[in-house]
């Protein structure tokens, strides 16, 4: 039996016996022991290397079985054949010189001869040394399925490509803080009338009245007219949001990485149902009460184009919601349409800085927010300063293998959850606007 043959009878013994102690594992319903799992990788890399072996030797063979037709072509004789072929059988003869391409060229006749007027094998530095072109024969070579290249093994680097998330602003321009209970109420201002005004010097102390229904004596001066402010208390109370994921105890225990994946992953989806929640939670149930659908925002409708109709809602927070507007928030694609904005329609210049200006997107220098929770075609114009984000529980991560069968399916729940509260602290600092018309 040829030797490429032995080395691969060898790998799948090897690959057999691996197979087999992970399958008592598997049908005994649980993992592999630490034992296990060491012989299993062991017989893994046995496998491996037996069958790489078995490659190598089979090209080993093909090299000899072409060198000994070209003897015959050539009319070597038959004990230079015999020789050849004795050469392949050990690790120094020709598999050496198929693997080793250095082995050729300093055991060819070119540099041999090159080396011949250098006693000891030791060339001067300030010698010149060149050979005749050197033959090689039978190279290894990785770019060929059929030489080296069957032994490069695709390396696991353990990078998951995901499908990407889309940014998320909106935590970052409203107000958070932390709170240590599981309901947070505020007192916000309701109604103000301001009616301060000059007040005169008293110039008399009579009363108005006598008592007596007698005429009254009108004070000069001195009366204080009265202002009106009015009050609500009101309760933002916290909210779950949450998510989980069934997992393999082998996936985690074999992929390191996948835990961290699915921790960020996890994380990840609880920020994206947070924004969402912040813009258009309807407040029922277990959902946030967010900005679009809170009563006593303002509304702007739209106005010619986009710009004007931004530009009156800016007024609006400013002299009706008494506040310093700091974010407009649009959907990408009305960002889009503020970035593409010309001059006489299609033909003139752009109206805001170009494709190649640098540095934040601003309307009538009000920086913009941009979220693809707010639905295109309007946009919130707003102190968002005046919205709070309360937290209560920041987003964590558990596992268990306790729901449902889990245990003995060798799966695992694993769990990613927030609590946080959210009011929206003076509405009328937000201006809901229409800019698609």
């Amino acid at each position: 039996m040829k030797k490429s043959q032995q080395l691969l009878q060898k790998a799948a013994a090897a690959a057999r016996a691996a197979r087999e102690i992970a399958e008592k594992a598997d049908r005994e319903g649980r993992d592999m022991t630490a034992d296990e799992r060491s012989q299993f990788d062991a017989k893994f890399a046995e496998a491996t290397r037996g069958r790489a072996d078995s490659e190598a030797a089979k090209a080993d063979e093909d090299v000899l079985a072409k060198a000994s037709e070209i003897a015959d072509l050539v009319g070597l004789p038959g004990s230079a054949k015999d020789d050849l072929h004795e050469q392949g059988e050990g690790e120094g003869g020709d598999r050496r010189r198929a693997k080793n391409l250095g082995l050729q060229i300093v055991e060819s006749a070119a540099f041999k001869a090159a080396m011949a007027p250098y006693a000891g094998g030791r060339v001067p530095e300030k010698a010149r040394f060149q050979t005749d072109p050197i033959n090689v024969k039978a190279l290894i070579t990785g770019a060929s399925d059929t030489s080296g290249g069957a032994l490069v093994v695709p390396e696991q680097t353990g990078i998951f490509e995901m499908l990407g998330r889309r940014p998320l602003t909106i935590r970052n321009v409203i107000s958070v803080r932390r709170t240590g209970s599981d309901a947070v109420e505020f007192v916000r201002q309701i109604s103000h009338t301001n009616n301060a005004a000059p007040v005169p010097e008293a110039i008399s102390a009579d009363a108005i009245g006598d008592g007596t229904g007698g005429t009254a004596t009108v004070i000069t001066g001195g009366v204080k007219p009265q202002g009106s402010w009015a009050f609500e208390r009101a309760t933002a109370t916290v909210k779950t949001i949450a998510e989980w994921v069934p997992a393999t105890k082998r996936a985690l225990a074999d992929v390191a990485a996948l835990e961290g994946l699915i921790n960020d992953e996890l994380r990840a989806d609880l920020a994206e149902a947070e924004e969402d929640q912040l813009l258009t939670g309807d407040g029922t149930g277990e959902n946030l009460e967010g900005i679009l659908e809170v009563s006593g925002t303002q509304g702007q409708s739209f106005d010619t184009d986009i710009f004007r109709t931004v530009r009156r809602a800016l007024t609006k927070v400013r002299t009706v919601g008494r506040a310093v507007p700091n974010g407009v928030g649009l959907n990408p694609a009305d960002v889009e349409t503020v970035d593409l904005a010309r001059e006489n329609g299609t033909t003139g210049a752009f109206i805001g800085g170009g494709p190649f200006t640098l540095g934040p997107r601003t309307l009538w220098g009000v920086p913009i927010v941009e979220s693809e929770a707010i639905p295109a075609g309007t946009a919130i114009v707003a102190d968002w300063r005046k919205a709070v984000l309360w937290d209560r529980e920041q987003a964590t991560v558990t596992m268990t293998d306790s729901h449902a069968d889990f245990f003995i399916r060798n799966l695992v729940a694993i769990l990613g959850e927030e609590r946080v509260a959210f009011a929206v602290t003076r509405p009328s600092a937000f201006v809901v606007t229409d800019v698609a018309g």
